[in-house]
C-alpha cells in the first residue's frame, strides 16, 4: 500500500503523457534545480523514510541483518529512479535529480531508523504491547485507526463527517458524460440537497467521533484497555480536526470548528462510548457498520455550502497540492474502506474467529 502511495504521489495527474524527444534520464546529469524550498526537501525525504523504514525492518525481523539497511535503500533509491524516469513524460512535473538523491537520504533514514529501534529492543515491547492490547486478526483494524488522524485532516463540512462524496460524485459523473447519450441515463433527483438541520449535524459529529472507538473495540478484549483506546482516539480526533482548521484558515481558526452541537456531539460520543465498552467484539464491529451506515447516509443527503466549497477549493490548490490528493482521498474513502472491512470481519471465517474469542 505504501507503494501505491508513493506512486500515486509521484505520477499524479496520470494525464497528458507525452514523449519529449529526449533521454528519459537525462535529469541525472541536469544541473542542481534553481529553485527549491524547506518544505519540498522535507517532503522528499519524509515521502520514502516509511519505505525505508518498513523494508529494513521485514529483513531484522527476518534475521538478515548484514544486508537489511543496504536493501532498504537500493529498494528505495530504484523505485526514486523509476518515478522520476516517468515524470519525465508527464508535462506537469518535472523529474529532479536533487528528489532522487532526497529520497534515497529519506529511505536510508527510516532504514537507520529501524535497526535503531530493533538494536533498542523497541520493535519487541511493541510486538508484547500488541500482543497484550489487541487481537491476533487486528492488522486490518490498526492500519484504518492509524489512517483516521490523516484523513481527518481534509476539510470536512461536518467535523469528523468523512466520506460526503454524493454531490461531487454526481458533479463529476455527470460532467464525464456530458456531450454522450449516456447523460440521459444519469439518474435525476426530484429534490434538492438540503443542509442538515443541528439535531442532524449532531448525530453526524457524535457518530464520527464513535466509529473509530467501535473499531477498536472489535480488536480489543479488556474493558480498561478499550477504556483508554477509546479516550486516546477522541482526542486524536480532536487534535487532527483543530490541525485541520489551522491549515485551512488560519491557526487563530483553529477552534472555530468546535461550536454548540459540535461539542454535544463530542460529549455524546463520549458518554456512549463508556457502556459500549462492554460490547463483545462481533457486537462491536456490527454496531460499528451500522454507525458508519447511518452517518454515510445523513451525510450523503446534505449539499456543502457555498463557502465551504470555495474552502476546498483553496485548499486544493494551495499548499496541500503538494501532496497531490493522498489526504483528499482519505478524507473521501476512510469510511468506505472501513464499511467494506467491517462487512469482511463480519463474515466467513473472521466471523467464526470473533466468536470464539
Amino acid at each position: 500500500m505504501l507503494v501505491c502511495l508513493v506512486v500515486y504521489a509521484s505520477l499524479y495527474p496520470f494525464n497528458e503523457w507525452r514523449d519529449q524527444g529526449i533521454s528519459p534520464l537525462r535529469f541525472l546529469s541536469a544541473p542542481l534545480p534553481q529553485y527549491w524550498t524547506g518544505f519540498d526537501v522535507a517532503i522528499n525525504v519524509l515521502g520514502y523514510a516509511p519505505l525505508g523504514f518498513l523494508l529494513a525492518l521485514s529483513a531484522l525481523r527476518s534475521r538478515r541483518v548484514s544486508w537489511a539497511i543496504t536493501a532498504a535503500v537500493v529498494a528505495g533509491a530504484l523505485l526514486s529512479l523509476g518515478m522520476e524516469t516517468l515524470q519525465s513524460y508527464l508535462p506537469s512535473r518535472v523529474p529532479s535529480n536533487v528528489d532522487l538523491a532526497l529520497n534515497t537520504l529519506g529511505a536510508w533514514l527510516g532504514a537507520c531508523c529501524a535497526w535503531a529501534l530493533e538494536k533498542s529492543g523497541l520493535v519487541d515491547r511493541w510486538s508484547r504491547f500488541r500482543a497484550r492490547w489487541f487481537a491476533q486478526d487486528a492488522r486490518g483494524a490498526l492500519v484504518l485507526l492509524m489512517l483516521w488522524p490523516l484523513a481527518l485532516l481534509f476539510p470536512a463540512s461536518v467535523p469528523l463527517g468523512l466520506g460526503q462524496v454524493f454531490e461531487r460524485l454526481e458533479s463529476a459523473l455527470a460532467e464525464a458524460l456530458d456531450n454522450t447519450p449516456f447523460l440521459e441515463w444519469l439518474p435525476v433527483r426530484d429534490l434538492e440537497l438540503q443542509p442538515l438541520v443541528p439535531v442532524a449535524q449532531l448525530l453526524c459529529v457524535a457518530l464520527g467521533a464513535l466509529i473509530p472507538c467501535l473499531l477498536g473495540y472489535c480488536v480489543i478484549r479488556l474493558r480498561w484497555q478499550r477504556a483508554a483506546f477509546a479516550a486516546a482516539m477522541l482526542s486524536a480526533g480532536i487534535a487532527a480536526s483543530a490541525l485541520s482548521a489551522a491549515l485551512s484558515y488560519g491557526p487563530e481558526h483553529a477552534w472555530a470548528w468546535l461550536d454548540e452541537p459540535v461539542q454535544v456531539g463530542l460529549e455524546l460520543a463520549a458518554l456512549l462510548a463508556v457502556p459500549l465498552l462492554l460490547l463483545p467484539r462481533r457486537g462491536a464491529a456490527t454496531l460499528a457498520l451500522l454507525a458508519l451506515a447511518v452517518q454515510l447516509t445523513l451525510l450523503n443527503q446534505a449539499p456543502s455550502d457555498p463557502y465551504f466549497a470555495q474552502t476546498l477549493q483553496t485548499w486544493e490548490q494551495g499548499r496541500f497540492i503538494r501532496f497531490h490528493g493522498v489526504v483528499q482521498w482519505l478524507g473521501w474513502l476512510w469510511p468506505y474502506a472501513a464499511l467494506a472491512y467491517l462487512v469482511v470481519r463480519l463474515s466467513g471465517r473472521e466471523r467464526a474467529a470473533m466468536i470464539k474469542t
